[in-house]
């Protein structure tokens, strides 16, 4: 990892979550999810040269702005585990989750769900999720996560050490036609 400090990581991390969240508008006990490629971020390519210490430098980052915001975060694992999610456990009652039977690893979940099921106070893994945002760092494919309107979202930053940055937020459907009114 030449030249790639994991506190800049997870600095720029942070910074990139509270942007989110301040543009989504998340409120308490909402989700965001997060998918990332530690190899990405440091400019190979995706699933060829995970980082644990890039992984738990990027977790820093996101629970930093999480906690604070008191919204959950939800991990997506790599497609090895079918992109399952790690999450905190009172997320299966609250949003009626599917819980699955698997430890992420380095080489099957990824650098940051490995390191989110370590840290994460009462870590579950579950199959799927309709977070109210997402953070994308390196093309991880986080849409599937995300409730079905998603929506763009642009900031100043757009790069996690060599990984692109795509960050979204979801609102309600707009229904109705030439009558329908919205705010």
């Amino acid at each position: 990892m030449p030249g790639l400090n994991p506190e800049d990581i997870a600095s720029q991390v942070e910074e990139a979550a509270r942007s989110l969240l301040a543009v989504a508008g998340l409120r308490w006990g909402e989700i965001l999810v997060a998918g990332c490629s530690t190899s990405e971020i440091a400019g190979h390519r995706i699933g060829t040269a995970s980082s644990l210490e890039l992984g738990q430098a990027v977790l820093q980052g996101l629970l930093r702005a999480t906690q604070e915001a008191q919204v959950y975060l939800a991990v997506q694992c790599c497609e090895h585990l079918n992109r399952a999610l790690v999450v905190e456990e009172p997320l299966i009652a609250r949003y009626g989750l599917e819980q699955v039977t698997v430890v992420p690893t380095l080489k099957a979940g990824g650098a940051l769900a490995t390191a989110a099921f370590a840290d994460f106070y009462r870590p579950v893994v579950v199959a799927r999720i309709q977070a109210h945002a997402g953070i994308d760092i390196g093309a991880t494919l986080i849409g599937m996560h995300l409730r079905p309107v998603a929506v763009p979202v642009r900031i100043n930053l757009k790069t996690i050490g060599a990984a692109p940055l795509i960050l979204a937020r979801t609102r309600p459907p707009l229904i109705g036609g030439e009558r329908a009114v919205y705010r």
